[in-house]
């Protein structure tokens, strides 16, 4: 999904509210939306300290539905959707059949023969096209209701404190990486606790025209806990941190998931054939010629998506991301890089303008929770 058939952006069902709590709006993946209210800085310190409240309703909402659901998806995307229990979600990725990135999603088991499959705005469409057509000639369903539903988050340490009130699924039960079915506000809701920014929180998808009252509540709950909204310019530093990749930057259609770092995600073994196994399974087999790792800069300078990496005299590859951290307090960054060049405490440098600014290789994620 980019722009609407009459080529103009989307807006979300928030976009007054936005505008009216003072937000820069932006473009982005063919929708108009907040990228900060009061600042990037104040607001990546709410979510880690407190509470973040997010319009993500750019995000792609598909259920397919049906005898086959599980099975179809199974075929469709490189997880195993089958072995999901009821109320439960995982991270995956629908392929090329080139082994290259579609898009990264997450998977939702509503019910036995029913899921929630959610996809990147500027993907939406593709992803729908392609499960529409993947799903073809089975017994599932696919219902695009990405422009007919709303979904609004709250994430941070205080976010269950914020939300428990407001609702009748009990969120002590409910685990990370799960999706009940009950109400907020007394609106109809699917509450996941799921995110995009390293921190406890919840997801709470509704009907389009419902966003309004469920932001409102969320927003009064967590006024004395200190919530804040939060645009993507924060939800970008919050997720770079937490070493998420993000579509456009570290995943694309040149790239498999094993460059990646999330072979993981790929099930080879799950007796399916699916779309891009076989590429899959050379890179699996034969290893891959680039690696995804974490980079913080040892010196001045702010390394930006594409900036060339070098090892020595020799170009090792570019950044994908990178902006200043404002937990770890210096500069990081995600970067393609050759595989001898991946290990964690090798020093390469990162070119920023005319010079060459020396960057750490490191472990990703750059930051984890306090458990």
């Amino acid at each position: 999904m980019t722009e609407s058939d009459t080529g103009e952006l989307h807006e979300t069902p928030l976009a007054d509210v936005h505008r009216a709590l003072g937000a820069r709006i932006v473009e982005f993946a063919g929708w108009l939306m907040p990228v900060q209210y009061r600042g990037i800085i104040e607001e990546h310190r709410a979510v880690r300290e407190r509470a973040g409240l997010f319009d993500l309703s750019h995000m792609g909402e598909l259920f397919v539905e049906g005898p086959q659901a599980a099975n179809g998806l199974a075929a469709a995307l490189v997880s195993d959707p089958r072995t999901l229990a009821v109320g439960r979600a995982h991270y995956s990725m629908i392929c090329a059949t080139d082994g290259g990135v579609i898009d990264d999603l997450i998977v939702y088991r509503l019910a036995e023969e029913r899921f929630l499959v959610v996809a990147n705005a500027g993907n939406s469409q593709a992803v729908s096209d392609a499960l529409a057509e993947r799903l073809a000639g089975s017994r599932a369903v696919l219902d695009d209701r990405a422009l007919a539903t709303a979904l609004v988050a709250v994430q941070g340490p205080a976010s269950a404190g914020i939300l428990g009130p407001l609702t009748d699924v009990d969120l002590g039960r409910l685990r990370y990486y799960a999706i009940a079915e009950g109400a907020v506000a007394g609106i109809p809701a699917l509450v996941a606790r799921t995110g995009y920014t390293g921190e406890d929180g919840f997801e709470v998808f509704v009907e389009w025209d419902q966003a309004r009252p469920i932001w409102d509540a969320l927003a009064a709950a967590g006024e004395t806990a200190g919530l804040m909204p939060v645009g993507l310019g924060a939800r970008d530093t919050l997720r770079l941190e937490a070493g998420m990749p993000l579509y456009g930057n570290e995943l694309d259609r040149t790239t498999n998931p094993y460059e990646a770092g999330l072979g993981r995600v790929v099930k080879l073994d799950k007796g399916v054939e699916f779309v891009g196994r076989a590429a899959l399974e050379k890179a699996a087999r034969d290893g891959v010629g680039r690696r995804l790792v974490g980079l913080v800069v040892r010196g001045r300078g702010i390394a930006r998506h594409g900036y060339p990496v070098w090892a020595g005299d020799r170009r090792t590859g570019a950044v994908t991301s990178g902006a200043p951290s404002p937990t770890l307090g210096s500069p990081i960054a995600m970067a393609y890089v050759a595989p001898r060049d991946a290990e964690p405490g090798t020093i390469l440098d990162v070119e920023i303008r005319d010079g060459r600014v020396p960057a750490e290789v490191v472990a990703l994620p750059f930051y984890r929770r306090p458990a």
